[in-house]
């Protein structure tokens, strides 16, 4: 189905961005903020020349310049596609709809870890914040990383689920619009770790996450809610078990327990490198949650400002 504009109605002075030059331009957003957060990342000692963060100071820099992507993004749609907010999901009873995703980010994140647990895939390397003996240093950074999150986390959703995924399904219909932004969400992740079978089971499943994780948008009909989704999976995976999130390594005491990957249990069940993303547990999760997503209608509670957004909404 064409046409369909996910989040808010079209009006006649709207630009829209043509597929091809939206795909390209996802790319390049990504890039020139890279370049631009990069300088005063290395001269305030943040990141390395290489490229590589400096402690949980340095993970911090790099997750509050997600931002930098995040306005660039906002600026095009303002500016050259002449839309609000709202026509990238920001629309609706936004509170409501983050913490919802938040809460529910973090029951799918403690399921897929409860259950690698559970076949043995984790041993306990050390205690969590609460078992320092200073409590309070301990959780500064994972405060401040909790936010950082929330920023990083949101503008990935805004690019790629907020512009991108409504670009395309506007003109090619919501399937294409899930499709080819989860393809290059997945994309974006595969320089993450060296290649591995871990690395292409990891890709993999964040391509499923994309799918996943645009249904979710689709269906409640604003992004608010994937965007708490995003953040609370990311931090809790890094700072509340000490595990790898899609192969990187947060360099601080985690909220509840440090886990350590057992390597005498199949990659496929923990992810090794790559973390959790990386297990065959993640992906039967994600594709349960697809599943019911699918198979359960559209919540009512969608539109701008108590306008609904078309109903013509289908996968």
């Amino acid at each position: 189905m064409t046409g369909i504009e996910l989040y808010a109605p079209r009006k006649p002075r709207h630009r829209r961005t043509w597929t091809a030059a939206a795909l390209a331009l996802a790319i390049v957003f990504i890039v020139v903020s890279q370049i631009i957060v990069a300088v005063p990342g290395i001269l305030l000692g943040f990141i390395t020349i290489e490229g590589e963060t400096v402690g949980w100071q340095g993970t911090a820099f790099t997750l509050a310049s997600f931002a930098v992507t995040a306005g660039i993004v906002i600026l095009w749609v303002t500016l050259f596609e002449r839309r609000g907010l709202a026509a990238i999901g920001f629309n609706g009873p936004g509170l409501k709809r983050f913490t919802r995703g938040y809460l529910v980010g973090l029951a799918f994140l403690i399921a897929v870890v409860g259950i690698i647990w559970a076949l043995g895939g984790y041993t306990v390397d050390a205690g969590g914040a609460f078992s320092t003996t200073n409590v309070g240093a301990a959780l500064i950074p994972i405060v401040i990383l909790m936010l950082g999150f929330v920023i990083q986390g949101s503008t990935e959703e805004i690019l790629t689920r907020g512009w991108l995924m409504q670009v395309i399904a506007s003109r090619h219909g919501v399937a294409w619009g899930i499709g080819l932004s989860s393809i290059l969400f997945g994309l974006l992740h595969a320089a993450n770790i060296d290649p591995s079978p871990e690395l292409l089971t990891g890709v993999l499943n964040v391509v499923l996450f994309g799918v996943f994780i645009g249904l979710y948008a689709a269906r409640e009909g604003s992004l608010w809610g994937v965007c708490g989704w995003h953040a609370a999976w990311n931090w809790l995976l890094g700072l509340g078990f000490g595990l790898e999130v899609s192969g990187q390594v947060i360099e601080t005491t985690p909220l509840i327990v440090d886990l350590g990957t057992q390597t005498t249990v199949p990659w496929w069940v923990t992810g090794a490198a790559f973390g959790p993303e990386g297990s065959v547990v993640t992906t039967v999760v994600l594709l349960i949650g697809t599943a019911v997503l699918i198979l359960r209608g559209r919540t009512q509670d969608h539109g701008v400002e108590g306008q609904a957004a078309p109903e013509s909404v289908v996968v």
